[in-house]
């Protein structure tokens, strides 16, 4: 059967079993574009159905959250988790609280995640999870009342061997410190159930940087496959939340100018170079004063421009580190026009599937989520193999490994998707490489 004809079949039976849910349908077509053909060479994982066991969760959990305000009205938010997938390891995923927080985008992510956990090389299996509650604008009380809530239920679905949650956005340490301290007091016992703890309790050095740090590193990796680096190289990074922070820090260590940054109102340019001091501020505003990126353009006297994302800015490598399908076709044909070569994603499918193909038209560097942005749930990772063992490694140690597995991604990636000319479709090559392994694992534990 013809390629296209596979493929739309396949889509065919995921879209009426999983109606409306457009996000999920994305991100399986993404996948199954690559892996069918690859099925086909491979029958073992067509007779036993795999990735159609794959889209199905194993698991889907729906609850509704009560909650007080500061007010005294009682509140009521849906909660969710998504436990996808545990061939390889207990289910391991973040927590999204957002109002945009729905059933097809958390399966989504939960799907790209178990593919994602598997490149890590780590033994983790694939979740997610969250609610449609907005933290901003709420107080720490309300906050807090929320966590608690949220986990009151949650707490019976999960646990360090069975699904170990993490944040994501929208959840940051407060709201992780608030939904361990209520597991721990339900459950009687300090364990490793969440990642991305304080350091004080059980968490890692470098995992607030990890995501940012990992989207760098796999960029600088892929620079070095034509000989070049991130040394003098122009970059828009988008976001201004966790990612894109430590992805402008470590970009600029490497020698590289950053020179926008955004956040849902718009982006600001600074033709100069977000350097260690702006930087600082932007953290400050961002983590401490809450506040939006428009403040920067009036301390630094930047460019801020409202509305739109930065990919009209020239530059040579792009870092999307915002969120879903943050870059469209006119976007990535904009980006290429104006000599963009390298895009790294830090978030999770920040392009569409008509940004992707330009990028493969055109033959860029182009590092997809799944492989990009892996280093933050890599060290949750090394978070938990910490927690199982009561130790605390040093900062030196936990960034070695992370910029180790990184590398052990980006290698993964080129054996699976190199072609005869040399050129790494590094979509192929993340898809392949992360159901191979997921894939073995099913078939080896029978028809579960």
């Amino acid at each position: 059967m013809a390629h296209d004809q596979l493929v739309k079949n396949f889509m065919a039976d995921v879209i009426a079993k999983n109606q409306g849910e457009v996000e999920f349908h994305q991100a399986v077509q993404e996948v199954a574009e690559s892996i069918l053909p690859f099925i086909e060479e491979n029958p073992k994982y067509k007779v036993a159905k795999v990735l159609e066991r794959m889209t199905e969760p194993e698991r889907v959990i729906l609850f509704r959250v009560p909650w007080v305000d500061d007010k005294g009205e009682l509140q009521i938010n849906k909660g969710y988790r998504i436990e996808m997938n545990s061939a390889i390891g207990p289910y391991k995923g973040g927590l999204r609280f957002h109002p945009t927080v729905n059933l097809g985008i958390l399966k989504f992510l939960a799907f790209e995640q178990v593919l994602k956990n598997s490149l890590t090389t780590l033994p983790m299996g694939g979740g997610k999870g969250g609610s449609n509650f907005d933290p901003k604008g709420k107080s720490d009380n309300e906050v807090m009342r929320f966590c608690q809530s949220f986990m009151t239920e949650l707490a019976r679905h999960i646990g360090p061997d069975t699904d170990v949650p993490a944040g994501d956005i929208g959840v940051g340490g407060r709201e992780i410190g608030f939904l361990f301290g209520q597991y721990k007091r339900l459950k009687n016992e300090f364990t490793g159930v969440l990642t991305g703890k304080g350091i004080e309790w059980g968490g890692s050095l470098i995992r607030p940087e990890a995501t940012g740090y990992g989207q760098v590193y796999f960029a600088q990796e892929m620079l070095k496959t034509i000989n070049d680096s991130l040394k003098g190289k122009i970059c828009t990074v988008s976001g201004s939340g966790n990612v894109a922070q430590y992805a402008i820090e470590k970009a600029t260590q490497f020698g590289a100018k950053v020179v926008t940054c955004s956040d849902s109102n718009g982006y600001i340019y600074d033709q100069y170079g977000i350097d260690k001091e702006k930087l600082d501020y932007i953290k400050w505003l961002k983590n401490e004063k809450r506040g939006r990126i428009s403040e920067y353009a009036e301390k630094f006297k930047a460019e801020y421009v409202e509305g739109q994302r930065p990919w009209g800015v020239k530059c040579d490598v792009a870092f999307p580190a915002a969120t879903q399908n943050e870059v469209n076709g006119e976007d990535a044909k904009t980006l290429v026009s104006n000599g963009c070569f390298v895009v790294s994603e830090g978030a999770n499918m920040p392009s569409t599937p008509e940004a992707i193909e330009v990028f493969l038209k055109h033959k860029i560097l182009y590092g997809p989520g799944k492989a990009a942005n892996a280093g933050g749930v890599a060290t949750s990772g090394l978070e938990m193999s910490q927690n199982s063992l009561r130790l605390s490694w040093t900062r030196e140690e936990v960034d070695t490994r992370l910029h180790n597995i990184m590398i052990d991604i980006h290698a993964n990636c080129v054996k699976w998707g190199k072609d005869e000319s040399g050129y790494v479709d590094y979509v192929k090559g993340a898809n392949i490489g992360g159901f191979v392994k997921v894939a073995d694992a099913m078939l080896a534990q029978g028809y579960v």
